[in-house]
């Protein structure tokens, strides 16, 4: 087998639509991203187990990144150096658009994935809904309860989520709904939002056996 192949990872080791011996890339993603205010290095694979190895300075992004991988099932290496000094805001939205980035091409063309995939997670009070479309269109409704904590933590302002979710939708280019019905804790409001987004990714992006070539009536997507 040839480097950065792999057999697809469906219980009976074959290929969807594909002979016994057809391979498939392997879908990772890799950007490095640098400017004056972050160095970014983010790696994912879509095929992973969970294995997350994450650092941004940011503590409580830290552990929702840490849920995007372990409930995506995807191995998601993390590594941020910001300018923590001014706040996290650099930070924070720079990863999120490396992480995008990174998402949309471990992708590749799409070919056999089941591309719509929705996910309902509770954590305590709080429940949250997410539907996603890969769709090759970036577009984000998001709403969350009113009143909610302005910060989590020292670090986190929880206004950044929304903006979390557009840098990722925009460089994913993918087709995002999550609606947080209700919750009064913050910080389980925002987990619930990241585990749920999770579970909706691993969804969409799994091969379906009976999906043939690009999941679209436009043959791309």
């Amino acid at each position: 087998m040839a480097a950065g192949q792999r057999r697809h990872p469906r219980g009976d080791g074959r290929l969807p639509h594909r002979t016994e011996g057809d391979l498939v890339t392997a879908r990772i993603g890799r950007v490095e991203r640098g400017t004056k205010e972050t160095e970014v290095l983010v790696e994912i694979d879509l095929d992973g187990t969970g294995r997350v190895d994450v650092a941004t300075g940011v503590g409580f992004f830290d552990h929702m990144l840490a849920q995007l991988g372990k409930h995506g099932s995807f191995d998601l290496t993390v590594k941020t150096s910001g300018d923590l000094h001014i706040d996290s805001h650099h930070t924070i939205e720079d990863t999120a658009i490396a992480l995008g980035r990174a998402f949309r091409q471990a992708l590749g063309d799409k070919t056999g994935i089941r591309r719509f995939a929705d996910a309902s997670v509770p954590l305590d009070e709080a429940l949250a809904q997410v539907t996603v479309d890969i769709a090759g269109r970036p577009y984000l409704v998001h709403s969350e309860p009113d009143g909610m904590a302005p910060m989590i933590g020292p670090e986190y302002d929880t206004a950044m989520t929304r903006h979390i979710l557009e840098s990722f939708v925009a460089n994913a280019q993918i087709c995002l709904h999550v609606h947080v019905p209700y919750g009064r804790n913050a910080h389980h409001i925002v987990e619930a939002q990241f585990k749920a987004l999770a579970r909706a990714l691993r969804d969409a992006v799994a091969f379906d056996p009976k999906v043939h070539g690009i999941p679209s009536t436009k043959g791309a997507l």
